[in-house]
């Protein structure tokens, strides 16, 4: 476990993170949990008393990474911008596996599984999470055909989910 105390920042311009709010883990912090990394990995651990697991370190170039926060850990822990936060991280090795349903249908389909197979875990991720985080059996239906369509047309997490929204499709029941 890793421990340090930081302060909070937010990019003013930075291209596609104009606008986030991070906190910086230096190469030697990142290098006791994964030492000679240079690509983005998962954590766990503690933002003062907000536990978290699964998030994603980002590679900002030498070996350092930021932390971004979104808006739910911001609020849990009550900080923002320029505020000092005591950072307590350690590598996150857990899997997400894949819903059994929707192995079952990528396996009717071998391209769409060999298409899926071969995605970057953390691109499964997203389509994992967002099967996951289905309220109705119906939705979780409509989210795994998605899905196995997206693997046959090649696509995506994001092109999927753009798709969607052009074809007009009610993301909200999705």
């Amino acid at each position: 476990m890793v421990h340090f105390t930081t302060v909070i920042k937010r990019f003013d311009k930075q291209g596609d993170k104009t606008g986030w709010t991070y906190i910086n883990v230096t190469e030697d912090h990142a290098g006791k949990l994964l030492p000679g990394n240079k690509k983005g990995f998962r954590i766990k651990g503690r933002l003062d008393n907000y536990a978290f697991e699964g998030l994603s370190l980002i590679p900002m170039g030498g070996g350092n990474f930021i932390l971004p926060l979104n808006a739910t850990i911001r609020k849990a822990i009550g900080k923002t911008k320029g505020a000092m936060l005591n950072v307590m991280i350690e590598l996150d090795t857990k899997q997400i596996a894949p819903p059994t349903e929707l192995i079952e249908c990528l396996e009717d389909e071998p391209a769409a599984l060999d298409r899926f197979n071969g995605l970057a875990p953390s691109h499964r991720r997203y389509f994992i999470n967002w099967i996951n985080e289905a309220k109705t059996d119906v939705t979780r239906a409509k989210r795994i055909a998605a899905s196995v369509n997206a693997m046959l047309k090649g696509w995506d997490y994001g092109t999927m989910i753009r798709s969607l929204r052009d074809d007009k499709t009610d993301l909200m029941e999705l």
